[in-house]
């Protein structure tokens, strides 16, 4: 089980980007070109918070079945100083935790907006916050603080 919840928490991540990356688009254009917030506008907010909380469900069921955070907890005074370890039994989970709350709070901010330009620049903002965090605290195989491939 636990290398199916590492394999799909691992591609769906793509998924994740790939929704929030269009969702700025979307933001973005809105905003700048001064568009009408559509059906379809509404649908992407949507359904990104959606996939987003998708990947959060994975995310909390590999934590609590993967054998380095058990490690890592069991041994936390020895394990803290290892940078791996400390990555995947703290900094992950505590900065991706962060990046869904930052797109539910705009996903649930935009909806409520009055204008247009409003819910696109709400969107925008929020996203952006959160893509920059998700960025941080994905594993990358460049990243300088722990790395692994980018298809498990």
């Amino acid at each position: 089980m636990y290398q199916t919840l590492t394999y799909l928490h691992s591609t769906f991540r793509w998924i994740v980007l790939l929704s929030l990356l269009y969702a700025l688009l979307r933001a973005f254009r809105g905003h700048f070109y001064h568009k009408s917030f559509s059906k379809t506008d509404d649908s992407v907010r949507h359904w990104t918070a959606t996939i987003a909380h998708i990947q959060l469900i994975f995310g909390i069921i590999l934590y609590v079945k993967s054998p380095v955070v058990k490690y890592f907890w069991k041994n936390f005074s020895e394990t803290r100083t290892s940078w791996d370890l400390l990555f995947f039994g703290l900094i992950h989970m505590l900065l991706m935790m962060t990046a869904i709350v930052l797109i539910t709070i705009g996903s649930a901010l935009a909806k409520r907006k009055n204008t247009d330009r409003e819910k696109f620049k709400t969107m925008l903002i929020w996203f952006s916050i959160a893509l920059v965090v998700i960025f941080i605290a994905i594993p990358w195989p460049f990243s300088p603080f722990v790395n692994r491939p980018y298809f498990r």
